[in-house]
């Protein structure tokens, strides 16, 4: 059976989104760790766990599409499955007032259409930028939107502050979407997880929860059984993974935890288990 689905704007999106940040270079763990990563992700590489996914209906996948690994990858995974990919990428553009910032997003903008972006999320190194906590608003955040909806892709609001979601609810903004942390540690969470889970459920738009491991600090059976619990049924869930048999276990425990079934994935072993193992 394929992987649920929603919809975002007129899009059918996989309920499971494919992060990137394990393979683009992103750790949140340290510069080895991202030197490490960097060094060894090809595009083919990219492409072999994007296939993995895409075996199992999982077809949406979020990142910057302009990075050329990601670019790369995703172009061979469709070329080796014939199936086209639905791809939200997250630029950063130049926020500041003037006609040179408008021009510069504007180019940013044409380059993601141009790319094949599907849902356009300026990431949160802009977009938080212009949260007026006083007046509850974001500040020339329209003003992207329109650019946004002007070359063909869906807008949606990336961020780091899920209060910026409730702003965005209250002042009618055109976007279909949103991004926000949530995960079961409150890693890297601007407010607690009960407060961000409320606004989650009050959200208008289907909303896409980052970082459900925590950057590698929950296991995954523990992260994922938190995200998928608390959220709604028209939410998403991304989740990165660095290998296609991590994809393998993401999907396969996912896909347990919303049938309401015992997952069937191989133990990690240790020799503390021989208690439990080896019978004598």
């Amino acid at each position: 059976m394929a992987f649920p689905r929603t919809t975002i704007g007129n899009l059918s999106v996989s309920r499971m989104i494919i992060g990137t940040n394990w393979v683009l270079g992103f750790s949140h763990t340290s510069a080895a760790k991202d030197k490490q990563i960097r060094e060894s992700t090809t595009p083919q590489h990219v492409a072999d766990i994007l296939e993995v996914f895409l075996a199992e209906g999982i077809d949406t996948v979020i990142g910057l599409l302009q990075h050329p690994l990601l670019r790369d990858g995703v172009r061979e995974a469709e070329q080796r499955t014939g199936k086209k990919m639905i791809v939200i990428s997250t630029p950063a553009i130049d926020v500041r007032d003037g006609p040179e910032a408008l021009a510069q997003a504007e180019q940013t903008f044409d380059k993601e259409a141009e790319l094949g972006t599907a849902i356009c999320m300026p990431h949160q190194v802009s977009t938080d930028r212009m949260v007026d906590i006083r007046e509850r608003r974001i500040n020339n955040m329209d003003t992207y939107c329109k650019m946004i909806r002007e070359r063909g892709m869906v807008p949606g609001l990336s961020t780091h502050m899920p209060e910026t979601i409730v702003f965005a609810d209250e002042t009618d903004l055109d976007v279909e979407t949103y991004l926000s942390i949530y995960n079961a540690a409150g890693f890297l969470m601007h407010l607690e997880a009960d407060w961000t889970h409320r606004i989650i459920w009050n959200a208008k738009h289907p909303v896409i929860t980052i970082k459900p491991l925590a950057a590698g600090r929950l296991l995954p059976l523990v992260g994922l059984a938190f995200n998928w619990a608390t959220i709604r049924d028209i939410d998403v869930v991304a989740v990165g993974t660095s290998t296609p048999d991590e994809a393998r276990e993401i999907i396969e425990i996912s896909q347990s935890l919303l049938k309401g079934r015992a997952e069937r994935i191989e133990l990690q072993k240790t020799r503390s288990k021989g208690t439990i193992t080896d019978k004598r």
